[in-house]
């Protein structure tokens, strides 16, 4: 197959991030909805979320095995590692963000926001001064189909942070429809955010927005950075050089961090979520609904662990 079945050429300076003879790989497949991978450096492992099934997946990249890390999960979205190399999940069951301990255990970390349960944390980061950030839309919530259909206590769908000393949940972004993708630029100054408010009406977003944050973790700003070309954003992931590696329904788009969309690497489902892994961190891992894929690129992911 010829690059052009893979990789498409929206700007001559996406032409230099990939290699053509480099083919998108399917490694599982039987997932009803792949989410949130995670990539663990010391195990080399990806771990990820078949959300509707209730179970967390594991491949090993030094055998290309598949096994179950947890079931039931708490209907588990997105995870990240922390860093100190810990677990850190949004689970739609739960209603909470939890944190895998070393020993195996399992803390939550925030399930409350003012005294209300939280609706459905979606994708979670976590910040190098120890705070955790997260998306919280009510997709959990609103039917069965990845959680438990409930009212939301909380009345809207915010982005909060958690105090790393204090444990205080703050909602610091509250004019999102439905917040979903999350990830601090390089320098974490700026915070993107996906909004997926279009699943909920054809006038709604379907864009991702870009916030200042200072060194107190203040919120400002909120301008759009991309408007969605392909059904919407969802999870996503910056490389070394801060560009964004975002899903989308056609596959992985790449936006340069002026904001151009540069290029797709083209997978064959649509696409919720992505992860630089491997050695090198070149390995893009790829959620697409039923299927773990993977494709090794030119550019090395951002080393956040």
């Amino acid at each position: 197959m010829a690059a052009a079945d893979y990789y498409e050429i929206l700007d001559p300076r996406f032409a230099r991030l990939f290699n053509g003879t480099a083919q998108v790989e399917k490694l599982y497949t039987g997932c009803r909805w792949a989410e949130g991978p995670a990539y663990f450096p010391a195990g080399r492992y990806v771990v990820w979320s078949d959300i509707p099934n209730n179970r967390m997946l594991r491949y090993d990249e030094t055998d290309g095995s598949v096994s179950v890390f947890r079931e039931p999960c708490g209907n588990t979205n997105g995870n990240t590692v922390d860093r100190q190399g810990r677990l850190v999940t949004c689970e739609h069951g739960g209603r909470r963000v939890s944190r895998t301990e070393f020993d195996g255990s399992v803390t939550t970390i925030a399930d409350r926001w003012n005294g209300k349960r939280l609706n459905s944390p979606n994708d979670v980061v976590v910040r190098s001064d120890g705070s955790i950030w997260f998306t919280d839309p009510a997709y959990g919530i609103d039917t069965d189909y990845e959680g438990d259909k409930a009212e939301s206590e909380v009345g809207a769908c915010h982005v909060y942070r958690v105090d790393p000393g204090t444990g205080a949940v703050e909602a610091v972004i509250t004019d999102m429809v439905r917040p979903n993708g999350i990830a601090f630029s390089l320098d974490e100054r700026q915070l993107y955010v996906v909004d997926t408010g279009r699943t909920h009406g054809a006038h709604n977003p379907a864009h991702m927005r870009v916030f200042d944050v200072d060194t107190a973790g203040k919120v400002s700003g909120g301008r759009v950075f991309a408007e969605c070309t392909a059904g919407l954003f969802d999870g996503f992931r910056l490389d070394s050089d801060g560009r964004i590696w975002t899903s989308a329904a056609d596959g992985v788009h790449c936006y340069d961090p002026d904001g151009t969309l540069i290029g797709k690497v083209k997978v064959p489902e649509i696409v919720a979520n992505c992860v630089f892994g491997g050695p090198k961190r070149n390995v893009l891992y790829i959620c697409g609904t039923t299927s773990l894929y993977a494709v090794r690129l030119m550019v090395n992911g951002a080393k956040t662990f």
